[in-house]
């Protein structure tokens, strides 16, 4: 199971979605304002929008607070302007990690990563020491319950899909970035459900991390997800099954 899927299927279990969706709609309020920001407020000609829409809206975001976020973004209301980084590092094990932030203020939120980093057994990576790893691709989650998993292959490929993965309790649709909203569109009006989708940042390879490391990890990947400056977090790390039995995940 992939980092992607791995980390996903934890939170899940863990109920850290729920648990945390204040903070959740602080980081979904940041991605529509620079969106719009970047690409205008029609999500029909903007892409990255009409995704962040869509994730606002799976998230339960009153339409209300949807629309200021936009408004933000476009200038029609006063708001924040939030600046995009990317951070490189290693985690515990030597696992690669990357990081994309928005934020109002640099030095708070570097120090911060820094600051996250030496306490988990983490350290920063230059520049492109880790981005090589990993290839940007959409991902498209749909439940397994009920589903011909012929018949989402098919139509997944027929609508431009790269492949159609087993991830256990659900299939992962994997598509270009470019062909994204295209197949999930298709997907959609298949009547497949489905119960997650993102542009994300896949690992080409991943490092078993187990023991007392597999801890550090999670915990490095909450502390990360925790702030609020922090939109994703990406690694490449793969806890075997019995290892999360172990520690009760």
């Amino acid at each position: 199971m992939s980092g992607h899927s791995k980390w996903a299927s934890i939170k899940h279990k863990k109920g850290a979605v729920d648990a945390k969706r204040g903070k959740a709609f602080t980081k979904l309020i940041k991605e529509l304002t620079v969106a719009a920001r970047m690409g205008g407020a029609d999500p029909n000609f903007n892409p990255r929008l009409r995704t962040a829409i869509a994730a606002a809206k799976a998230a339960n975001m009153p339409k209300d607070n949807i629309d200021r976020a936009v408004k933000k973004g476009t200038g029609d209301l006063d708001g924040v302007h939030y600046e995009e980084v990317v951070y490189e590092g290693y985690g515990p094990a030597g696992v690669a990690l990357i990081v994309e932030v928005l934020t109002d203020n640099r030095n708070r939120t570097v120090a911060d990563i820094r600051y996250i980093l030496s306490r988990n057994s983490g350290r920063f990576g230059e520049t492109g020491s880790v981005s090589y790893m990993f290839e940007k691709r959409g991902v498209i989650s749909i439940e397994k319950s009920g589903i011909d998993e012929d018949k989402l292959m098919g139509d997944a490929l027929d609508a431009g899909a790269l492949d159609v993965v087993d991830e256990g309790s659900t299939f992962e649709v994997i598509t270009e970035p470019s062909d994204f909203e295209t197949v999930r569109s298709a997907l959609e009006k298949k009547g497949f459900p489905i119960s997650e989708a993102s542009v994300t940042m896949l690992p080409k390879n991943s490092v078993a991390v187990t023991g007392k490391d597999a801890e550090r990890m999670l915990r490095l990947m909450d502390a990360l997800e925790d702030n609020d400056d922090v939109q994703n977090v990406y690694a490449n790390f793969d806890i075997p099954d019995e290892v999360m039995e172990e520690l009760n995940i």
